[in-house]
């Protein structure tokens, strides 16, 4: 199985941050973090995901620079993506894809480039987490959140012990109770694992076969879903199945019963990153948006709302040791090691999204 390099940078830097993380220090100071050069009673328009971001911070926002924030969110990158294209990026001026989009978007030409001198809280970020191969110098997109995709289980109906490979998905026990994510990769990537083959294999002959055992897989699926999975979960609709450990950490916090497995065969890693699209509007506001989230503080409160990975150094340093500490929220090395980051596959994902069609119509 392909082991992400990547992700034991990540692995290593996390668990040297997060030893550090016993109690909370100071924020450093960042040059003009929330000074931003922009004209009051202006707007931004940020398209984000569904519940990944602490609402307060947009007040804040609001009331520190008098740029109004319009807020939308979107549940797939390709409802992103197809928005974009419909408004040719218009319609938004800050949007949060995913590791492979950032790639696919900038070289369709569909990102404005990040003006880093209009962003110096860049300089809170990971090094470990920059300077990726979907975009080169961080040219055009700025890390957010990280995160994996595992197996959640509901422990009052399924016994956790019991679970440990995506493969136990298609246990016949489990009919009628398995809940999937409504997004192509992360579906596939999950099946090809299961395979023994790389989530971002481009060779037509592993993604046949994943689509064949997505279709064994049917019978026992209760759902797709990828605006709230974790709901499924919590209303009783699906008892195991994926879900992002962010979504996962939400649950918990609802239902404690709610454990999240990581699979032997290795978890799906991605990135989601800030980005401006190529004909936004308000490109000073956008820049001023994201330099006010690359704050320490904030990213802290961001990281502590929604259960997902800051890649913001200076944040780790604040994060509760609670949640620091959690392995859903924050997988240790041993969880990264075996993980593999999502890619641009490039042409391939015709194919993919051909026979995501055909399970869907199924």
């Amino acid at each position: 199985m392909k082991k992400s390099s990547y992700a034991i940078g990540i692995a290593l830097c996390t668990a040297m941050l997060i030893s550090a993380c016993g109690k909370k220090d100071e924020a450093p100071a960042a040059a003009a973090a929330d000074k931003p050069a922009v004209v009051a009673g202006q707007e931004v328009y940020f398209c984000n995901w569904s519940e990944y971001i602490d609402p307060t911070v947009l007040d804040e926002f609001t009331r520190k620079t008098g740029i109004k924030v319009v807020y939308s969110t979107y549940d797939s990158n390709e409802a992103l993506y197809a928005k974009m294209k419909l408004t040719e990026g218009g319609g938004c001026d800050v949007v949060v894809p995913s590791t492979y989009f950032i790639s696919k978007m900038r070289t369709e030409n569909l990102l404005s480039p990040i003006d880093k001198a209009k962003t110096p809280n860049f300089s809170n970020l990971d090094p470990a987490l920059l300077n990726q191969g979907y975009d080169p110098g961080n040219g055009f997109s700025v890390p957010y959140f990280w995160g994996l995709s595992a197996i959640a289980v509901n422990s009052e109906k399924i016994d956790p012990k019991k679970i440990t490979a995506w493969a136990d998905l298609w246990r016949p026990e489990f009919k009628g109770q398995v809940l999937l994510l409504d997004d192509v990769r992360e579906t596939f990537a999950m099946a090809l694992r299961s395979l023994g083959f790389s989530g971002n294999t481009t060779n037509p002959a592993e993604i046949e076969k994943a689509y064949k055992k997505l279709v064994a897989l049917l019978p026992n699926v209760r759902k797709f879903d990828s605006e709230s999975p974790k709901d499924a979960y919590l209303q009783g609709d699906a008892n195991i199945g994926m879900l992002w450990n962010g979504e996962a950490y939400l649950a918990q916090q609802e239902n404690p019963k709610i454990v999240l497995v990581y699979p032997k065969e290795g978890a799906v890693m991605w990135i989601d990153s800030l980005a401006i699209p190529k004909n936004a509007k308000r490109v000073d506001n956008a820049h001023a948006l994201i330099n006010f989230l690359l704050t320490p503080e904030i990213a802290r409160r961001n990281s502590e709302e929604v259960g997902y990975g800051t890649p913001n150094i200076a944040a780790l340093k604040l994060i509760d040791p609670a949640v620091a500490t959690n392995p859903v929220a924050y997988p240790g090395a041993d969880v990264l090691k075996n993980a593999e980051l999502q890619i641009d596959i490039g042409d391939a994902i015709t194919v993919y999204d051909g026979y995501w069609q055909k399970l869907k119509g199924e």
